[in-house]
């Protein structure tokens, strides 16, 4: 959603912007061009690989381009090694990128044999067979029910206990077929493959995804100047309540009860929203790029 960011960010030039999910460096590249001539962007990114890429297209913008691999739930800290103190806006672009899932050898999909990893980071923390190997039947069925909003999550956490019983689950399709031997096949839904829900479960407890959203929103909003504007791309619920959540309880002012007619708690507003209902991506780019049809953008400015 390139045309949606930049129209709900407003860079400008001098400018201090971050991307704390800079992947590819689609959007920092257009955040640059917006930014220009001296605008400044810093990238963060858990993922090496996509830092390498990112670097190799923000070659052309030189010192206006920084990289740091790290999580944005560090961001304050990343950018004070900068002596960057304050900003003029942040994006997050949530979840696995396209690249991810298509490096098939990451883990991250269910259509590629490879190892069950699904780690943003592979030099730190646990793989996702760590988790789907040593975690008792009960909390495997938290994190595939909460996490993946997934009906069947008991019935899948006792076939994967099952299974590795007999040997250890160790690669994306051993576990794909045990999911559809758990899911019974005349509810499989017809647009949504039935490993769909598991692995993102996963996906976001290997990488304690809800944690560093709620974590690094909250730094990136603390970080901004007056004026200065937050964009979040989310492409599911649970990320999407976070920031709704967070966004609206920052945007309101008095909460003294009703009855009492002079205010006496003092809240003011931090933040205006700028987006009442999430935007959603135009038709071409769900023709052009199928995943944006899940994709919600807000946006919020600081007062």
């Amino acid at each position: 959603m390139p045309a949606e960011v930049i129209h709900y960010l407003a860079p400008k030039p001098g400018g201090v912007y971050v991307d704390g999910t800079v992947g590819g460096a689609g959007h920092a590249v257009e955040i640059l061009e917006a930014s220009s001539p001296d605008g400044r962007l810093i990238g963060l990114d858990r993922d090496a690989e996509a830092l390498k890429a990112a670097a190799l297209r923000l070659a052309p913008y030189k010192e206006r381009a920084s990289l740091l691999h790290m999580n944005f739930a560090g961001v304050a800290e990343g950018l004070a090694e900068l002596g960057i103190e304050e900003i003029d806006g942040f994006l997050l672009d949530l979840g696995v990128s396209s690249y991810q899932l298509d490096k098939g050898d990451r883990g991250f999909s269910f259509q590629h044999d490879a190892p069950l990893d699904m780690r943003m980071d592979t030099g730190s923390g646990a793989p996702a067979a760590d988790l789907v190997n040593t975690l008792p039947e009960e909390e495997l069925a938290r994190i595939i029910r909460e996490y993946g909003e997934e009906r069947w999550a008991k019935r899948i956490a006792s076939f994967i206990v099952r299974a590795r019983v007999e040997s250890p689950i160790i690669t994306t399709l051993q576990l794909v077929d045990i999911i559809k031997g758990a899911i019974p096949r005349a509810k499989w839904e017809e647009r949504l493959h039935p490993a769909t829900r598991t692995f993102q479960a996963l996906r976001i407890a290997v990488n304690e995804e809800l944690t560093s959203l709620e974590q690094g929103l909250a730094s990136g909003l603390r970080l901004l100047k007056k004026g200065g504007r937050a964009v979040v791309i989310s492409f599911h619920s649970l990320e999407d309540r976070i920031v709704k959540n967070t966004i609206r309880t920052l945007a309101q002012g008095c909460v003294c009860p009703k009855t009492i007619p002079v205010c006496v708690c003092g809240k003011t507003p931090a933040l205006r929203i700028l987006t009442g209902k999430p935007v959603m991506a135009g038709e071409p780019e769900v023709a052009a790029n199928p995943r944006a049809r899940s994709a919600r953008l807000r946006g919020a400015e600081k007062l």
